[in-house]
Protein backbone atom coordinates (compact mmCIF):
# COMPACT_ATOMS: atom_id res chain seq x y z
CA UNK A 1 0.00 0.00 0.00
CA UNK A 2 0.93 3.71 -0.42
CA UNK A 3 0.90 6.10 2.19
CA UNK A 4 -2.24 7.47 1.01
CA UNK A 5 -3.97 4.18 1.15
CA UNK A 6 -2.61 3.46 4.63
CA UNK A 7 -3.88 6.24 5.65
CA UNK A 8 -7.04 5.32 4.51
CA UNK A 9 -7.57 2.26 5.88
CA UNK A 10 -6.58 3.91 9.54
CA UNK A 11 -9.61 6.58 8.80
CA UNK A 12 -12.10 3.73 8.07
CA UNK A 13 -10.76 1.52 11.16
CA UNK A 14 -10.86 5.27 13.26
CA UNK A 15 -14.63 4.44 12.44
CA UNK A 16 -15.20 0.95 12.76
CA UNK A 17 -17.63 1.02 15.69
CA UNK A 18 -20.00 3.55 13.95
CA UNK A 19 -19.66 1.17 10.55
CA UNK A 20 -20.44 -2.08 12.39
CA UNK A 21 -23.53 -0.55 14.76
CA UNK A 22 -24.96 1.06 11.80
CA UNK A 23 -24.80 -2.55 9.99
CA UNK A 24 -26.52 -4.13 12.69
CA UNK A 25 -29.00 -1.43 13.20
CA UNK A 26 -30.04 -1.10 9.77
CA UNK A 27 -30.48 -4.98 9.71
CA UNK A 28 -32.89 -4.57 11.78
CA UNK A 29 -35.12 -2.09 10.46
CA UNK A 30 -35.90 -3.17 6.44
CA UNK A 31 -38.33 -1.71 4.83
CA UNK A 32 -38.85 -1.39 0.83
CA UNK A 33 -38.57 0.67 -2.06
CA UNK A 34 -39.89 4.43 -1.16
CA UNK A 35 -40.65 3.55 2.15
CA UNK A 36 -37.60 3.24 3.75
CA UNK A 37 -38.08 6.39 6.28
CA UNK A 38 -36.57 4.58 8.95
CA UNK A 39 -33.04 3.90 7.65
CA UNK A 40 -33.06 7.08 5.86
CA UNK A 41 -34.17 9.03 9.47
CA UNK A 42 -30.79 6.81 11.15
CA UNK A 43 -28.41 7.95 8.40
CA UNK A 44 -29.61 11.63 8.34
CA UNK A 45 -28.76 11.72 12.38
CA UNK A 46 -25.20 10.18 11.59
CA UNK A 47 -24.73 12.20 8.92
CA UNK A 48 -25.55 15.52 11.14
CA UNK A 49 -23.65 14.19 14.20
CA UNK A 50 -20.55 13.96 11.69
CA UNK A 51 -21.04 17.84 10.47
CA UNK A 52 -22.45 16.52 6.89
CA UNK A 53 -25.11 19.19 5.59
CA UNK A 54 -27.58 17.24 3.82
CA UNK A 55 -29.94 17.81 0.75
CA UNK A 56 -33.17 15.92 1.17
CA UNK A 57 -34.48 14.14 -2.54
CA UNK A 58 -37.97 14.42 -0.85
CA UNK A 59 -37.62 18.40 -0.33
CA UNK A 60 -36.64 19.37 -4.17
CA UNK A 61 -39.59 21.48 -5.50
CA UNK A 62 -42.26 20.22 -7.55
CA UNK A 63 -41.40 16.51 -6.90
CA UNK A 64 -42.88 14.15 -4.35
CA UNK A 65 -41.70 13.69 -1.03
CA UNK A 66 -39.51 10.10 -1.06
CA UNK A 67 -36.61 9.16 1.22
CA UNK A 68 -33.43 9.47 0.53
CA UNK A 69 -30.63 12.09 0.26
CA UNK A 70 -27.18 13.32 -0.88
CA UNK A 71 -24.32 15.74 0.37
CA UNK A 72 -20.98 16.81 -1.69
CA UNK A 73 -17.25 16.48 -0.52
CA UNK A 74 -15.47 19.39 -2.21
CA UNK A 75 -11.85 18.96 -1.53
CA UNK A 76 -11.58 22.07 -2.21
CA UNK A 77 -9.69 21.91 -5.93
CA UNK A 78 -11.50 22.07 -8.91
CA UNK A 79 -11.90 18.77 -10.56
CA UNK A 80 -14.54 16.22 -11.94
CA UNK A 81 -17.41 14.60 -9.35
CA UNK A 82 -18.19 11.12 -8.77
CA UNK A 83 -21.05 10.40 -7.18
CA UNK A 84 -21.02 6.89 -4.58
CA UNK A 85 -24.21 5.06 -3.47
CA UNK A 86 -25.66 3.23 -1.06
CA UNK A 87 -28.91 1.82 -1.38
CA UNK A 88 -32.08 1.99 1.50
CA UNK A 89 -34.42 -0.52 0.51
CA UNK A 90 -35.20 -4.26 1.82
CA UNK A 91 -36.96 -7.13 0.34
CA UNK A 92 -40.34 -8.67 0.74
CA UNK A 93 -39.63 -11.95 2.18
CA UNK A 94 -41.62 -12.44 5.07
CA UNK A 95 -40.51 -16.43 5.87
CA UNK A 96 -36.45 -15.53 6.51
CA UNK A 97 -36.40 -15.72 9.97
CA UNK A 98 -35.05 -12.31 10.95
CA UNK A 99 -37.54 -10.61 8.61
CA UNK A 100 -39.42 -7.79 10.16
CA UNK A 101 -43.20 -7.37 9.45
CA UNK A 102 -42.18 -9.07 6.50
CA UNK A 103 -39.24 -7.64 5.41
CA UNK A 104 -35.58 -8.67 5.20
CA UNK A 105 -32.08 -6.94 3.63
CA UNK A 106 -31.06 -10.26 2.20
CA UNK A 107 -29.50 -8.52 -0.79
CA UNK A 108 -27.60 -6.75 1.43
CA UNK A 109 -28.08 -3.04 0.66
CA UNK A 110 -28.48 -2.27 4.66
CA UNK A 111 -24.75 -3.06 4.23
CA UNK A 112 -23.86 -0.14 1.64
CA UNK A 113 -25.53 2.10 4.16
CA UNK A 114 -23.22 1.23 6.70
CA UNK A 115 -20.38 1.33 4.19
CA UNK A 116 -21.32 4.63 2.67
CA UNK A 117 -21.16 6.33 6.02
CA UNK A 118 -17.88 4.74 6.63
CA UNK A 119 -16.43 6.31 3.69
CA UNK A 120 -18.19 9.76 4.77
CA UNK A 121 -16.76 9.38 8.57
CA UNK A 122 -13.54 8.27 6.91
CA UNK A 123 -13.61 12.13 4.87
CA UNK A 124 -14.21 13.80 7.86
CA UNK A 125 -10.51 12.31 9.09
CA UNK A 126 -7.41 14.80 9.03
CA UNK A 127 -5.64 14.58 6.23
CA UNK A 128 -8.33 12.67 4.10
CA UNK A 129 -8.65 15.06 1.10
CA UNK A 130 -4.83 16.16 0.93
CA UNK A 131 -3.88 15.65 -2.63
CA UNK A 132 -6.88 15.24 -4.34
CA UNK A 133 -9.19 17.39 -7.04
CA UNK A 134 -12.89 17.84 -7.15
CA UNK A 135 -15.93 16.86 -5.51
CA UNK A 136 -17.42 13.47 -3.71
CA UNK A 137 -21.13 13.19 -4.00
CA UNK A 138 -22.32 10.45 -1.31
CA UNK A 139 -25.89 9.41 -2.21
CA UNK A 140 -28.38 7.37 0.12
CA UNK A 141 -30.72 6.24 -2.70
CA UNK A 142 -34.15 4.55 -2.09
CA UNK A 143 -35.72 1.81 -4.11
CA UNK A 144 -33.42 -0.35 -6.22
CA UNK A 145 -34.88 -3.45 -6.01
CA UNK A 146 -38.22 -3.86 -8.81
CA UNK A 147 -40.68 -4.62 -6.48
CA UNK A 148 -44.69 -4.14 -5.62
CA UNK A 149 -44.77 -2.65 -8.77
CA UNK A 150 -48.48 -1.77 -8.18
CA UNK A 151 -47.53 -0.04 -5.07
CA UNK A 152 -45.29 2.45 -6.77
CA UNK A 153 -47.71 2.37 -9.78
CA UNK A 154 -50.15 4.60 -7.27
CA UNK A 155 -47.45 6.39 -6.15
CA UNK A 156 -46.53 7.52 -10.22
CA UNK A 157 -50.74 7.98 -10.62
CA UNK A 158 -50.26 10.47 -7.32
CA UNK A 159 -47.60 12.32 -8.40
CA UNK A 160 -45.03 11.15 -5.89
CA UNK A 161 -42.63 9.23 -8.03
CA UNK A 162 -42.22 9.51 -11.93
CA UNK A 163 -39.59 6.60 -12.46
CA UNK A 164 -40.08 2.81 -10.35
CA UNK A 165 -35.97 3.00 -9.48
CA UNK A 166 -34.55 4.90 -7.08
CA UNK A 167 -31.34 6.32 -9.17
CA UNK A 168 -33.84 6.87 -11.95
CA UNK A 169 -35.62 9.00 -10.13
CA UNK A 170 -32.90 10.68 -8.66
CA UNK A 171 -31.52 11.21 -12.13
CA UNK A 172 -35.07 12.51 -13.02
CA UNK A 173 -34.75 15.05 -9.91
CA UNK A 174 -31.57 16.57 -11.31
CA UNK A 175 -29.52 14.73 -8.72
CA UNK A 176 -26.85 13.60 -10.79
CA UNK A 177 -26.24 16.66 -13.36
CA UNK A 178 -23.09 17.47 -13.12
CA UNK A 179 -21.89 14.24 -11.79
CA UNK A 180 -19.07 12.70 -13.86
CA UNK A 181 -18.65 9.01 -12.97
CA UNK A 182 -19.78 6.86 -10.12
CA UNK A 183 -19.28 3.51 -8.07
CA UNK A 184 -20.83 1.56 -5.29
CA UNK A 185 -20.26 -1.85 -3.86
CA UNK A 186 -22.73 -4.68 -3.76
CA UNK A 187 -22.83 -7.37 -1.12
CA UNK A 188 -21.96 -10.60 -2.86
CA UNK A 189 -21.71 -14.43 -1.52
CA UNK A 190 -18.44 -16.25 -2.18
CA UNK A 191 -19.38 -19.84 -3.90
CA UNK A 192 -17.39 -22.62 -2.60
CA UNK A 193 -13.74 -22.54 -3.45
CA UNK A 194 -13.89 -18.74 -4.27
CA UNK A 195 -12.45 -17.19 -1.60
CA UNK A 196 -12.33 -13.44 -3.53
CA UNK A 197 -12.97 -10.42 -1.36
CA UNK A 198 -14.20 -8.06 -4.49
CA UNK A 199 -15.30 -9.67 -7.87
CA UNK A 200 -16.76 -7.98 -10.73
CA UNK A 201 -18.42 -8.47 -14.29
CA UNK A 202 -18.47 -6.68 -17.21
CA UNK A 203 -22.59 -5.77 -17.20
CA UNK A 204 -26.18 -7.11 -16.83
CA UNK A 205 -29.32 -7.22 -18.14
CA UNK A 206 -31.80 -4.38 -18.23
CA UNK A 207 -35.45 -4.36 -18.28
CA UNK A 208 -38.93 -3.43 -18.44
CA UNK A 209 -41.37 -4.06 -15.75
CA UNK A 210 -44.79 -5.25 -16.49
CA UNK A 211 -48.44 -4.95 -15.22
CA UNK A 212 -50.87 -7.57 -16.50
CA UNK A 213 -54.81 -7.40 -15.22
CA UNK A 214 -56.61 -10.06 -17.22
CA UNK A 215 -60.89 -9.08 -16.59
CA UNK A 216 -63.50 -12.25 -16.93
CA UNK A 217 -67.14 -11.73 -15.61
CA UNK A 218 -67.87 -14.10 -12.45
CA UNK A 219 -70.71 -16.35 -11.84
CA UNK A 220 -70.95 -19.10 -10.19
CA UNK A 221 -68.20 -21.96 -10.42
CA UNK A 222 -70.37 -25.24 -10.08
CA UNK A 223 -74.26 -23.79 -11.26
CA UNK A 224 -73.76 -21.65 -13.87
CA UNK A 225 -70.29 -21.36 -15.26
CA UNK A 226 -71.41 -20.53 -18.86
CA UNK A 227 -72.14 -17.41 -17.75
CA UNK A 228 -68.80 -16.34 -16.79
CA UNK A 229 -65.61 -15.63 -17.93
CA UNK A 230 -62.26 -16.95 -16.20
CA UNK A 231 -59.21 -14.66 -16.20
CA UNK A 232 -57.66 -16.90 -14.33
CA UNK A 233 -57.49 -19.63 -17.11
CA UNK A 234 -56.70 -16.36 -19.65
CA UNK A 235 -54.03 -15.70 -17.32
CA UNK A 236 -52.67 -19.24 -17.42
CA UNK A 237 -53.13 -19.65 -20.91
CA UNK A 238 -51.24 -16.68 -21.81
CA UNK A 239 -48.25 -17.57 -19.67
CA UNK A 240 -48.13 -20.54 -21.57
CA UNK A 241 -47.80 -18.98 -24.92
CA UNK A 242 -45.10 -16.49 -24.05
CA UNK A 243 -43.47 -19.47 -22.58
CA UNK A 244 -43.95 -21.17 -26.11
CA UNK A 245 -41.68 -18.04 -27.52
CA UNK A 246 -38.70 -18.75 -25.36
CA UNK A 247 -37.02 -20.14 -27.98
CA UNK A 248 -37.62 -17.58 -30.57
CA UNK A 249 -35.41 -15.52 -28.02
CA UNK A 250 -32.01 -15.12 -29.08
CA UNK A 251 -29.43 -16.10 -27.09
CA UNK A 252 -27.36 -12.45 -27.64
CA UNK A 253 -30.26 -11.03 -26.22
CA UNK A 254 -30.26 -12.89 -22.88
CA UNK A 255 -33.83 -12.15 -22.64
CA UNK A 256 -36.04 -13.23 -19.33
CA UNK A 257 -39.15 -13.30 -18.32
CA UNK A 258 -40.56 -14.75 -14.84
CA UNK A 259 -43.94 -13.82 -13.98
CA UNK A 260 -45.45 -13.91 -10.84
CA UNK A 261 -49.61 -14.10 -10.82
CA UNK A 262 -50.73 -11.95 -7.72
CA UNK A 263 -53.98 -14.52 -7.79
CA UNK A 264 -57.82 -14.10 -7.27
CA UNK A 265 -60.09 -11.87 -4.90
CA UNK A 266 -62.74 -14.80 -5.02
CA UNK A 267 -64.47 -17.87 -3.26
CA UNK A 268 -63.88 -21.54 -4.60
CA UNK A 269 -67.12 -21.31 -6.18
CA UNK A 270 -67.31 -18.12 -7.78
CA UNK A 271 -65.47 -18.26 -11.46
CA UNK A 272 -62.57 -15.76 -11.18
CA UNK A 273 -63.22 -12.10 -12.72
CA UNK A 274 -59.50 -10.75 -12.07
CA UNK A 275 -55.80 -12.11 -12.30
CA UNK A 276 -53.47 -9.68 -11.62
CA UNK A 277 -49.68 -10.60 -12.87
CA UNK A 278 -46.16 -8.85 -12.43
CA UNK A 279 -42.74 -9.69 -14.50
CA UNK A 280 -40.46 -8.17 -15.86
CA UNK A 281 -39.02 -8.52 -19.65
CA UNK A 282 -35.38 -8.69 -19.28
CA UNK A 283 -32.72 -8.35 -22.06
CA UNK A 284 -28.74 -7.31 -23.14
CA UNK A 285 -30.30 -3.98 -24.34
CA UNK A 286 -32.76 -1.64 -24.62
CA UNK A 287 -33.57 -2.46 -28.36
CA UNK A 288 -33.96 -6.30 -27.60
CA UNK A 289 -35.92 -5.20 -24.83
CA UNK A 290 -38.50 -3.70 -26.84
CA UNK A 291 -38.54 -6.06 -29.66
CA UNK A 292 -39.25 -8.77 -27.68
CA UNK A 293 -41.69 -7.30 -25.42
CA UNK A 294 -43.61 -6.72 -28.29
CA UNK A 295 -43.96 -10.69 -29.08
CA UNK A 296 -44.99 -11.17 -24.89
CA UNK A 297 -48.14 -8.33 -24.91
CA UNK A 298 -48.97 -10.56 -28.36
CA UNK A 299 -49.18 -13.88 -26.92
CA UNK A 300 -50.84 -12.49 -23.64
CA UNK A 301 -53.56 -10.67 -25.86
CA UNK A 302 -54.24 -13.64 -28.11
CA UNK A 303 -54.70 -15.94 -24.61
CA UNK A 304 -57.46 -13.49 -23.42
CA UNK A 305 -59.31 -13.21 -26.86
CA UNK A 306 -59.42 -17.38 -26.76
CA UNK A 307 -60.95 -16.89 -23.60
CA UNK A 308 -63.11 -14.05 -24.46
CA UNK A 309 -61.57 -11.99 -21.56
CA UNK A 310 -59.49 -8.74 -21.78
CA UNK A 311 -56.46 -7.70 -20.54
CA UNK A 312 -54.92 -4.79 -19.35
CA UNK A 313 -51.25 -4.13 -20.18
CA UNK A 314 -48.84 -1.65 -17.94
CA UNK A 315 -45.69 -1.51 -19.11
CA UNK A 316 -42.93 0.96 -17.40
CA UNK A 317 -39.42 1.57 -17.85
CA UNK A 318 -37.63 -0.69 -15.49
CA UNK A 319 -33.65 -0.59 -15.40
CA UNK A 320 -31.31 -0.25 -18.65
CA UNK A 321 -28.71 -2.48 -19.03
CA UNK A 322 -25.35 -2.18 -17.01
CA UNK A 323 -21.75 -2.46 -18.65
CA UNK A 324 -18.87 -0.95 -17.03
CA UNK A 325 -16.36 0.96 -18.60
CA UNK A 326 -13.00 -1.21 -18.66
CA UNK A 327 -10.37 1.24 -18.04
CA UNK A 328 -12.74 1.95 -15.12
CA UNK A 329 -13.03 -1.50 -13.97
CA UNK A 330 -8.67 -2.04 -14.22
CA UNK A 331 -8.42 0.97 -12.01
CA UNK A 332 -10.81 -0.33 -9.63
CA UNK A 333 -9.56 -3.61 -10.10
CA UNK A 334 -6.02 -2.59 -8.68
CA UNK A 335 -7.20 -0.49 -5.85
CA UNK A 336 -9.03 -3.95 -4.72
CA UNK A 337 -5.82 -5.67 -5.11
CA UNK A 338 -3.73 -3.14 -3.30
CA UNK A 339 -6.34 -4.03 -0.30
CA UNK A 340 -6.54 -7.40 -0.42
CA UNK A 341 -4.09 -8.77 -2.55
CA UNK A 342 -4.22 -9.99 -6.35
CA UNK A 343 -5.52 -13.17 -5.21
CA UNK A 344 -8.50 -11.96 -3.76
CA UNK A 345 -9.68 -10.33 -6.17
CA UNK A 346 -11.43 -11.33 -9.61
CA UNK A 347 -12.77 -8.98 -12.04
CA UNK A 348 -14.25 -10.82 -15.39
CA UNK A 349 -14.24 -9.01 -18.44
CA UNK A 350 -16.12 -11.01 -20.70
CA UNK A 351 -18.84 -12.26 -17.93
CA UNK A 352 -22.51 -10.61 -18.01
CA UNK A 353 -25.44 -11.39 -15.57
CA UNK A 354 -29.32 -11.50 -16.41
CA UNK A 355 -29.88 -9.78 -13.48
CA UNK A 356 -30.67 -6.39 -13.06
CA UNK A 357 -29.98 -2.64 -11.35
CA UNK A 358 -31.12 0.60 -11.56
CA UNK A 359 -26.80 1.51 -11.72
CA UNK A 360 -27.45 0.47 -15.10
CA UNK A 361 -29.68 3.61 -16.30
CA UNK A 362 -26.17 5.31 -14.81
CA UNK A 363 -24.07 4.25 -16.69
CA UNK A 364 -25.93 4.98 -19.87
CA UNK A 365 -24.72 8.59 -19.29
CA UNK A 366 -21.26 8.08 -17.35
CA UNK A 367 -18.38 6.13 -16.66
CA UNK A 368 -19.29 3.71 -13.66
CA UNK A 369 -18.49 0.48 -12.08
CA UNK A 370 -21.03 -0.96 -9.36
CA UNK A 371 -18.44 -4.28 -7.95
CA UNK A 372 -18.78 -6.79 -5.14
CA UNK A 373 -17.61 -7.45 -2.07
CA UNK A 374 -17.77 -10.71 -0.01
CA UNK A 375 -18.96 -10.42 3.62
CA UNK A 376 -22.00 -13.28 3.08
CA UNK A 377 -23.73 -16.64 3.26
CA UNK A 378 -26.49 -18.37 2.00
CA UNK A 379 -28.71 -17.27 -0.89
CA UNK A 380 -29.18 -13.98 -2.37
CA UNK A 381 -32.85 -12.93 -1.75
CA UNK A 382 -33.31 -15.86 0.08
CA UNK A 383 -34.03 -17.44 3.14
CA UNK A 384 -30.60 -18.02 4.16
CA UNK A 385 -29.08 -14.99 3.90
CA UNK A 386 -26.74 -13.61 6.50
CA UNK A 387 -23.87 -11.46 7.26
CA UNK A 388 -21.18 -13.83 8.54
CA UNK A 389 -18.19 -11.01 8.01
CA UNK A 390 -19.17 -7.33 8.21
CA UNK A 391 -15.27 -6.26 8.39
CA UNK A 392 -15.55 -7.65 4.92
CA UNK A 393 -18.79 -6.51 3.75
CA UNK A 394 -18.64 -3.00 5.06
CA UNK A 395 -15.53 -1.71 6.21
CA UNK A 396 -13.30 -3.61 3.15
CA UNK A 397 -16.23 -1.62 1.14
CA UNK A 398 -15.47 1.56 2.42
CA UNK A 399 -11.90 1.00 2.00
CA UNK A 400 -12.12 -0.09 -1.07
CA UNK A 401 -14.44 2.88 -2.50
CA UNK A 402 -12.08 5.72 -0.81
CA UNK A 403 -9.16 3.99 -2.47
CA UNK A 404 -10.74 4.21 -6.09
CA UNK A 405 -11.33 8.05 -5.21
CA UNK A 406 -7.70 8.70 -4.20
CA UNK A 407 -6.62 6.93 -7.41
CA UNK A 408 -8.77 8.79 -9.85
CA UNK A 409 -8.56 12.24 -7.86
CA UNK A 410 -4.88 12.34 -7.10
CA UNK A 411 -2.19 13.83 -9.31
CA UNK A 412 -5.03 16.89 -10.70
CA UNK A 413 -7.64 14.01 -10.81
CA UNK A 414 -5.31 12.88 -14.10
CA UNK A 415 -6.93 9.23 -14.07
CA UNK A 416 -10.69 10.47 -13.90
CA UNK A 417 -10.26 13.18 -16.64
CA UNK A 418 -8.55 10.70 -18.79
CA UNK A 419 -11.47 7.61 -18.24
CA UNK A 420 -14.01 10.53 -19.03
CA UNK A 421 -12.69 12.07 -21.57
CA UNK A 422 -12.09 8.48 -23.61
CA UNK A 423 -15.99 7.59 -22.39
CA UNK A 424 -18.72 6.33 -25.58
CA UNK A 425 -22.21 6.89 -23.43
CA UNK A 426 -25.19 5.03 -24.68
CA UNK A 427 -26.77 8.64 -24.47
CA UNK A 428 -25.51 11.88 -25.12
CA UNK A 429 -27.10 13.36 -22.39
CA UNK A 430 -29.26 12.31 -19.41
CA UNK A 431 -32.26 14.55 -21.38
CA UNK A 432 -31.64 12.28 -24.46
CA UNK A 433 -31.70 8.52 -22.43
CA UNK A 434 -34.99 9.52 -20.14
CA UNK A 435 -36.56 9.86 -24.05
CA UNK A 436 -35.25 6.86 -24.77
CA UNK A 437 -36.93 5.01 -21.91
CA UNK A 438 -39.91 6.98 -21.67
CA UNK A 439 -41.02 5.07 -24.99
CA UNK A 440 -41.42 2.15 -23.24
CA UNK A 441 -44.68 3.56 -21.30
CA UNK A 442 -47.62 1.56 -22.41
CA UNK A 443 -51.62 1.57 -21.01
CA UNK A 444 -53.59 -0.38 -22.94
CA UNK A 445 -56.74 -2.06 -22.79
CA UNK A 446 -55.22 -4.48 -25.64
CA UNK A 447 -58.93 -6.26 -26.22
CA UNK A 448 -62.13 -4.38 -26.57
CA UNK A 449 -65.08 -6.07 -27.65
CA UNK A 450 -68.19 -4.63 -29.68
CA UNK A 451 -71.66 -5.67 -29.36
CA UNK A 452 -71.80 -8.67 -30.99
CA UNK A 453 -68.97 -9.60 -29.35
CA UNK A 454 -66.21 -8.46 -32.20
CA UNK A 455 -62.97 -8.10 -31.13
CA UNK A 456 -60.40 -4.84 -31.54
CA UNK A 457 -56.75 -5.75 -30.92
CA UNK A 458 -53.95 -3.34 -29.67
CA UNK A 459 -51.23 -4.43 -27.71
CA UNK A 460 -48.76 -2.16 -29.04
CA UNK A 461 -47.42 1.13 -27.95
CA UNK A 462 -47.19 3.32 -31.61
Amino acid sequence: MTERQELIVKNVDANKQLVLDAERWLWAHPQTGYTEWEAHNYLVEKYEALGYKLNMAGDIPGFGKIPGFWTDVDTGKEGPTIAIFGELDALDIANHPESVNGMTHCCGHHAQGAALLGVAAALKQPGALDGLCGKIRLIAVPAEEMIQLAFRENLRKEGVISYMGGKVEFMHRGILDGVDLSIMVHGTIAGEGEPYDFSCGYGSNGCMAKTIRYKGKSSHAGGAPHLGVNAQYAAMLGLQAVNDLRETFQEKDTIRFHPIMMGVNCAVNIIPDEMKIESYVRGHSIEAIKRENKKVNRALTGAALAIGAGVELCDRPGYSPEIHDVPFMKLVQKCCEDLVGADRVRFMYDSWSTGSSDFGDVTCVMPGVQFHCSGAIGTGHGIDYFVNNPNKLCLNSAKAQLFVVDALFSNGAAAAKEIIANYKPQFPSIKAYFESINDMILDKDAVVYDENGNATVDFQNI
